[in-house]
């Protein structure tokens, strides 16, 4: 067997503690944009539970792709509420919302959800 040196140990070290760093799960609930062009909008949603979404609302129908499924409640600002179960590798269209009407999207289970939205820009 070989000497290991301080220093190839140190850099084990960083690029271990880089590795768990990167793959470790999310602290909040948040929107990560991935791209966008003319036609759509494309962003990566984390929901933590209990760790809603603020209110929002979208302009334009959308393609929701479970990446990590779970349940979600859709609240509007108005109290009313639906519940939907997003299935892993399952894609889902959900239409644009009705004028004036906002909406939090609350993961009412126990693990992260992970969702890529894909939100279309003319609905034309």
């Amino acid at each position: 067997m070989g000497k290991v040196s301080g220093s190839s140990l140190a850099l084990s070290g960083l690029l271990f503690a880089l590795a768990a760093s990167s793959s470790a799960p999310a602290a909040e609930t948040q929107r990560i944009p991935q791209f966008e062009n003319d036609h759509v909008k494309v962003w990566k949603s984390i929901i933590l539970p209990n760790q809603p979404l603020p209110p929002h609302r979208h302009e334009h129908g959308r393609v929701i792709i479970a990446l990590q499924g779970g349940t979600v409640k859709i609240a509007e600002v108005s109290g009313v509420s639906e519940t939907q179960v997003w299935e892993t590798g399952k894609a889902y269209w959900l239409p644009a919302n009705p004028p004036g009407t906002r909406h939090s999207d609350v993961n009412v289970g126990d693990m992260p959800i992970e969702v890529m939205v894909v939100e279309a820009k003319d609905d034309n």
